[in-house]
């Protein structure tokens, strides 16, 4: 074999690999797009947000596939750079713009759990996170607690919290 044919060769094993990466992405995009767009638009209260936020995981994890690919949870990898980058945006334009931005109902929640959805908009986003990440997505502590990067813990604490003051506010007139 020469030079030139081993480098052929080993060109194409890198491309097969390229695919079948490109493959398992499509196949986790495809899978988990949707769920995570209303999980994402859920706890931002912000249905476009929510889409904007997912994309940008989303993107965020094809460009970093092969490490994100073999976690065991690699949704909750997207789920948290969605917040991450949605808490950045908030930032940048609550230091450009006077004035609150509009709220927005999501398309995903129906009609009748609108009340929820306002009571939910009152909780801080770490609070609407546990909360979407534990009962809208199923996810365990242990998968929360990772996807956010906080400790167990704080899962539990933010969670039991969050219950605490929906409940509050689901009892009040």
């Amino acid at each position: 074999m020469t030079g030139d044919e081993a480098g052929e060769e080993t060109s194409t094993a890198q491309m097969s690999m390229v695919a079948a990466s490109a493959l398992r992405f499509d196949d986790f995009f495809v899978a988990n797009q949707q769920e995570m767009v209303r999980a994402l638009a859920l706890a931002l209260g912000d249905a476009e947000l929510g889409r904007d936020a997912a994309s940008e995981g989303f993107c965020r994890a094809l460009e970093r596939w092969k490490k994100v690919g073999r976690y065991e949870k690699p949704a909750g990898w997207v789920y948290r750079a969605g917040l991450n980058w949605a808490t950045s945006r908030r930032r940048k334009k609550r230091r450009e713009a006077v004035g609150d931005v509009p709220e927005q109902s999501s398309p995903a929640i129906a009609p009748s759990d609108q009340e929820l959805v306002r009571c939910l908009r009152q909780l801080s986003i770490a609070h609407r996170s546990v909360i979407v990440s534990r009962y809208y997505l199923d996810w365990s502590e242990a998968q929360t607690a990772a996807a956010l990067d906080i400790p167990q813990g704080t899962v539990k604490s933010r969670l039991s919290r969050a219950l605490e003051q929906l409940a509050t506010m689901l009892e009040t007139p």
